[in-house]
Order: C-alpha cells, then structure tokens, then sequence
C-alpha cells in the first residue's frame, strides 16, 4: 500500500500555555523530518505563536498553516453562569481574509467572552466565518459531544446532525467533520458515531493527530505541564490527565 500526503491540521505549540510541550523550532524541525510539506498550529484559545510559526515555516520551506483551537460558549459569550463550560472547535484560516477573522474572533473571546478561559459563540462565528475552514473538534467539541450523548441504548444523532447542520449552513464546503485516533476508547465511540452522520449529510472527514508534543516519550513532560497547569500532582488520581502516549507529530 503506497504513502498518502498526510498534513498535521490540529497541532498545539508550547503557546498552548502549560498543554502544549512543543516549540515551533521542534515542531518545523519533525515535520521536515518527516517528510510532509505543510503543518497547522491550532493553539488552545490564542494565536501568540502565529508570526513566529509563519516566518520560520516559511524559512523552513514548510507552508504555514494559521489556526487556532477556540473555546465556544454553549449559548452566549456573555453568560458568566458557573455551569457553562465550553467546547473546543479547529479553526484554520484559508487566506488572508481567514486571518484577520481569526484575529478578530480571538481578540473577543478575551474581551468579552472571556469566563475561566476566552470564549466565542456561534453569533461570531456566523459575524467572522469568511476565510475560515472549519473541523468539528476532539472529543471536546460540540459535535463530538452529541455524538457520544447520542450512542446512550439506541444510537440518535438527531442533536448531532442539527450541530452539524449549523455549521454547514455558516462555512459551507469549508466545514469538515475531524475524526482522531490517540488509543482512547472515546475517540473510538466519537468515530463510529461521526462517520455515519457525515455520509447522512454529505460532510468531509479530516483525520487529525492533536498533537501535543514532538515524541511520544515526551508524553511525561506534557503531563507534568498539566500538573503545573492545574495545581495537582502526577500521583493524585483524580486530576485532568491526557490518557496514553499518542498525543504526538505522528508519521
């Protein structure tokens, strides 16, 4: 079986603040190593890393990918409510329009949605969505959690297939439904789920690493990061943990 082009489309840098365990200099340094043309950096809630990851991917000869992994309010950006959590969402911009929109929705999610962590909502989605490419999300994402919801004694995508049809009726052939494989069970469950909601409504699927780090030996300094990150310790056992060693620039 013959070598498929393969891109790294959800990828977080050491500016996804004690997550992420990977420079830009490492992260373009095992791209080029590994053959592959082009990676994306999507970090958790910020594009600090944009300008640096552009110019050395360029000088790298690799073609530079601005994305951004965002935070989304499950209904206003406003609501300060305790209950609210968020979902996670891959945006990549598309060209030069993409990255302004991406600027604009990060900055508001600091200025004006920011609860915990910076968060937009579906009202700047639909207001910035020009130039974006759109993927469903981890586990964590809206999608994704409609999915797993949806698998409970009789399989329903009903709320799935609305989440999805939102997003397709705002990015169009721009919105891609992100299937991953890290050795977790739930990301199995997420995926039966997703690819038969996709063939329901037509949608692309894009398979996607999140990496976190270069090697998958470096996985103990990511969970060490999380340690930091939350104030626990590696032998507390209910802490927030990233299960397995998969978590990396894969091949």
């Amino acid at each position: 079986m013959s070598n498929r082009p393969f891109v790294h489309l959800h990828c977080h840098s050491h500016y996804s603040l004690l997550d992420g365990a990977a420079s830009i200099d490492g992260l373009i340094e095992r791209t080029k190593s590994l053959g592959m043309n082009a990676l994306a950096i999507t970090d958790h809630g910020n594009l600090h890393g944009a300008l640096e990851f552009y110019q050395k991917a360029k000088e790298a000869g690799i073609k530079p990918i601005l994305g951004y992994e965002a935070y989304v309010a499950p209904e206003s950006r406003h609501s300060k409510e305790p209950e609210d959590s968020s979902y996670h969402l891959t945006l990549l911009a598309q060209n030069a329009e993409g990255f302004r929109n991406l600027i604009k929705l990060a900055s508001a999610a600091y200025l004006e949605g920011f609860y915990r962590k910076p968060r937009i909502d579906r009202e700047l989605l639909a207001r910035y969505h020009q130039g974006l490419i759109c993927l469903s999300g981890c586990v964590s994402g809206e999608f994704s959690r409609a999915i797993l919801r949806g698998r409970r004694e009789v399989p329903d995508w009903k709320q799935a297939i609305e989440v999805a049809s939102w997003f397709r009726d705002v990015f169009g052939d721009r919105y891609y439904i992100e299937i991953q494989n890290n050795g977790l069970p739930i990301q199995q469950e997420a995926v039966e789920g997703a690819v038969q909601v996709a063939r329901r409504l037509g949608l692309p699927l894009v398979a996607t690493s999140d990496a976190h780090y270069l090697q998958r030996e470096d996985a103990a300094v990511q969970d060490v990061l999380l340690c930091i990150n939350t104030g626990k310790y590696r032998t507390d056992v209910n802490r927030l943990r990233m299960e397995g060693d998969q978590f990396y620039l894969r091949s």
